[in-house]
């Protein structure tokens, strides 16, 4: 049984959950492209923060590569190499997804795709995503196995927060009043029930993201 029911939510102002928004169909799609991905060059990697430590789940980066706390054209951290260019099929989907949460209009133009992966015990400690330039919405996907994801507030990593379960094909959209909210994913959840995506085990998480860079 999930943590609250599957229905559309909105969890703060101008952030809404989406249950179940991609069919399997686009997820199996999805997870062929980002194995694609994260396969290219010198493939997919676990960030090292400034203190040193590593972050727990790995990514790869479509548009432009992320560092902490910076993007680069260049994978600085790895081989100097070009970043893999943001497909516009991939925008279409942003832009499907922001329309489709929001029920507006707006002309929504994703550059970036930072696209995580979690083993069974990989976490991402709350953050804001704060180094685009734009404050265009983040549209975040989930793939694979279950978690808890976690939606704070503007001002501090503490309380209030929303704590709520995303299952495979979720959609979480967050802009507006909540784009710099903190979130996070304090672990992965059990199930029985995972559908088959392809994806070999835990989870991935793809977010879309509006740089406001040249």
């Amino acid at each position: 049984m999930g943590l609250f029911p599957r229905e559309r939510r909105v969890l703060a102002p101008g952030a809404v959950h989406v249950p179940d928004w991609l069919d399997l169909d686009h997820q199996r799609a999805l997870v062929t492209a980002c194995r694609g991905w994260a396969a290219e060059g010198p493939g997919i990697r676990a960030a090292t923060l400034p203190n040193g430590g590593r972050m727990s789940v790995r990514a790869v980066c479509l548009g432009w590569h992320w560092l902490p706390y910076r993007y680069s054209r260049t994978r600085d951290d790895q081989d100097g190499s070009a970043v893999t260019a943001f497909p516009d099929w991939m925008g279409d989907l942003g832009r499907d997804a922001v329309r489709d949460a929001y029920g507006d209009g707006r002309d929504y133009r994703p550059d970036i795709a930072v696209i995580n992966h979690y083993a069974a015990d990989a976490r991402m400690g709350l953050h804001r995503d704060a180094d685009e330039s734009a404050p265009d919405p983040v549209v975040s996907l989930s793939i694979g196995a279950p978690c808890l994801f976690r939606l704070g507030n503007t001002e501090t990593r503490g309380r209030p927060w929303t704590d709520i379960e995303l299952r495979s094909g979720d959609l979480v959209v967050f802009g507006d009043a909540a784009r710099l909210a903190h979130h996070g994913v304090p672990k992965l959840l059990p199930a029985d029930d995972v559908p088959d995506t392809g994806l070999a085990g835990g989870r991935l998480n793809i977010t879309l993201r509006v740089s406001g860079l040249t």
